[in-house]
């Protein structure tokens, strides 16, 4: 346990907004004085009741110096809103949070950069935002801009900037300022894949300099990476705060649609396009049950059903997609014949026995159309998940010998070994 007082400490934060209910004018002096007459008179007639919404209830929670946190949790579940608070945005309805150091937040694109002054003004902007002196600025201002990669732009008024631009920029400016806590929110999905992957690098050397972060993402892949701890908030409620492994299989486990069986086609669940849309996903045994749970020395199917719905000379792709724990573990790929006629389809693959680990797996189900140019018909994200279990430990021989303890990676395959004596 650190000796050290917490860089973030958040006390029974509860943050509620009011639903419906009128807008509040904008009031003169004037308005003041004949409101401050009519009040008595308003007294006498009782307002109806706004109805309340808390984005946020209750939630407690502490971050030592140095370590870097996820918070991640399905849209709506109050990701934003937390960290609005945190960055001194919006206050909260009841709670206390104390932060230790300079807060450098990127929540959205454009946040705090003011679009009439330039790129260069508003680094400067920033900084004396921050607390930090102009000298200081000027040492980081070179560095920021190699970053960001907007050198040829950097006096141009960033009212003009593409919002790639602005998250480069805003980014850069962040990062490289030196706040003692770093909170970033989803808005690095902006930005092209080469300029996230920076922008992860440089998140994980702020957390090697011995600041804070605060990361949101819906990658998991990212969370994974970068963080040790997770926080996993649904509808408001911190409803766990401990290992990212943990978390995230917390996470994916409830935004599951279903274990083994899914169906996209009654009432408007049904995904894709005009050309074809899918219509269900099962998990199934080699005898066509459906599972949620395999043994690891047996075989298992994934199947999917999709509808062609326009006659089209486009090939199509299926393709499956295996997730445990935030890692991509690996994508399964099928090209169809070319041409099919319009109806009804079913397609499946089986997966050999020992060949995935004891663990969970979620997974996606996708269609791709390959003609000129490559596009995704449909991608249905944590559609199933199955677990696989592990009976052989019990049962000593040539894959293990007896050894009971946990084998790591999230394959398991079992090859054949030759010996031979020299």
């Amino acid at each position: 346990m650190s000796s050290k007082p917490p860089a973030i400490r958040v006390s029974h934060l509860s943050k509620q907004y009011k639903l419906g209910g009128p807008q509040e004018p904008y009031h003169t002096l004037r308005d003041a004085i004949v409101n401050s007459l009519k009040a008595p008179m308003k007294a006498l007639h009782k307002a109806p009741p706004v109805e309340g919404f808390w984005a946020l209830k209750d939630v407690s929670f502490e971050v030592e110096p140095g370590e870097v946190v996820g918070i991640i949790g399905r849209n709506g579940a109050g990701k934003s809103t937390l960290l609005k608070i945190l960055s001194r945005i919006t206050a909260p309805t009841e709670g206390t949070v104390e932060l230790r150091g300079r807060v450098g937040s990127l929540l959205e694109v454009g946040t705090g950069f003011h679009p009439e002054m330039t790129g260069r003004e508003n680094i400067f902007l920033n900084g004396s935002i921050l607390g930090m002196k102009k000298s200081e600025i000027e040492q980081k201002f070179d560095e920021i801009v190699k970053f960001s990669e907007i050198d040829k732009f950097i006096d141009t008024p960033v009212k003009r900037y593409s919002s790639g631009m602005y998250v480069r920029l805003a980014f850069a400016v962040a990062a490289h300022l030196d706040p003692e806590i770093l909170i970033v929110d989803e808005v690095l999905a902006v930005g092209d894949a080469t300029f996230q992957k920076k922008c992860l690098g440089k998140m994980g050397e702020v957390a090697k300099e011995g600041r804070t972060v605060l990361f949101v993402s819906h990658n998991m892949s990212a969370i994974t990476t970068l963080c040790s701890q997770t926080i996993l908030l649904e509808s408001g409620i911190n409803i766990f705060k401990g290992k990212t492994s943990d978390a995230i299989l917390k996470y994916l486990t409830k935004s599951a649609a279903s274990p083994e069986f899914v169906d996209f086609s009654k009432g408007n669940k049904r995904i894709g396009n005009k050309y074809v849309v899918l219509l269900s996903g099962a998990i199934r045994s080699v005898n066509n049950e459906l599972i949620s749970e395999v043994d690891i020395n047996e075989s298992f199917k994934i199947c999917m059903d999709f509808e062609i719905l326009k006659e089209t000379k486009r090939k199509f792709l299926p393709q499956v997609h295996f997730f445990t724990s935030g890692t991509h573990v690996f994508a399964e790929y099928y090209q169809l014949p070319l041409e099919l006629l319009l109806g009804k389809y079913h397609v499946e693959f089986t997966i050999p026995a020992n060949f995935l680990n004891d663990l969970t797996y979620f997974v996606a189900l996708g269609m791709a159309s390959i003609n000129v140019d490559s596009n995704l018909c449909f991608y249905e994200e944590n559609a199933l998940s199955f677990n696989v279990r592990d009976s052989i430990e019990n049962t000593p021989g040539p894959r293990n010998a007896g050894y009971t303890a946990a084998i790591p990676g999230q394959i398991r395959p079992q090859f054949e070994w030759t010996l031979r004596k020299y």
